[in-house]
């Protein structure tokens, strides 16, 4: 499961600096015109890199604290990922404003990772004895 999350976060990550670097400079004229979409397109790159870092923790955690409620909290940060920022990236970009409606289901799958990564460590086996 831990080698799982660290290729998942790397994707993750990979794709955020591409994504965050193609709004950079591919869409600089796009923003230009559109000045009030770049934050909807900054809220999402920071959420998408933020995210590859918790999915680190999750891998690191994974490790420590096996179990369904790891699994779990992984599996709806990297949806959490794809619904919450691939909608604002959508938005941003392509200015379909009923995206922004989808992005709260995003962010509920985003809480509810971090919720299940805190309960992962409140109840789980410790496979350290020294942790």
């Amino acid at each position: 499961m831990t080698r799982t999350f660290i290729i998942i976060a790397a994707t993750v990550g990979f794709l955020g600096v591409a994504i965050g670097a193609f709004g950079a400079h591919g869409l600089a004229a796009h923003f230009a015109d559109n000045p009030d979409l770049e934050p909807t397109f900054q809220t999402a790159s920071d959420y998408h890199l933020i995210h590859a870092l918790a999915l680190l923790g999750v891998a690191w955690a994974a490790e420590r604290y096996p179990g369904r409620a790891i699994r779990w909290a992984g599996y709806l940060m990297l949806a959490g990922v794809v619904v919450f920022s691939g909608s604002l990236y959508i938005l941003s970009i392509a200015n379909i404003r009923w995206l922004g409606a989808i992005a709260p289901l995003g962010g509920t799958a985003l809480l509810a990772g971090w919720l299940l990564l805190g309960v992962a460590a409140w109840r789980g086996e410790k496979s350290n004895p020294n942790a």
